[in-house]
């Protein structure tokens, strides 16, 4: 099925889906957090609650307060590379809410990696991002 690349919403399906894939980028980007703040449970939380809406146990009011618990976590943080990955956390949440947010991990994780750690991250996002969200994730059909 195709998505509407305007529709920032889509199904709850996919946007459980979309979650699911974003939860993993970030899991992926976590030791960045946790290097910098190890005793903060934010981003920790919310990609708990993040793997209950993916599996259909929890719904958007939750996700949205955890989202915000992120960007919370962002503001606290000190580097930004640490902030980035915080931010990356709350959109992936938030992709509960809205799919769009789900198109802004790629971006969250350049400001937190760089170089050939970067490259292959993105690589690995692109590669695992279910092909039928391609072109609704990154605009580029690819």
């Amino acid at each position: 099925m195709e998505q509407d690349l305007n529709n920032l919403t889509l199904a709850e399906g996919d946007r459980q889906e979309l979650v699911y894939w974003a939860v993993a980028c970030v899991e992926r980007l976590l030791p960045v957090f946790a290097a910098e703040r190890p005793e903060d449970t934010r981003l920790n939380d919310a990609l708990d609650g993040a793997r209950q809406f993916s599996a259909g146990r929890l719904n958007v009011g939750p996700m949205r307060k955890l989202a915000f618990g992120c960007h919370a976590a962002a503001r606290d943080a000190s580097s930004a590379a640490a902030a980035a990955v915080a931010r990356a956390c709350g959109q992936a949440v938030a992709a509960a809410h809205m799919a769009g947010h789900s198109r802004e991990i790629a971006r969250y994780t350049s400001k937190a990696l760089a170089g050939e750690n970067l490259a292959r991250e993105l690589e690995w996002q692109r590669t695992h991002l279910p092909s039928r969200f391609r072109e609704y994730v990154y605009g580029d059909g690819s």
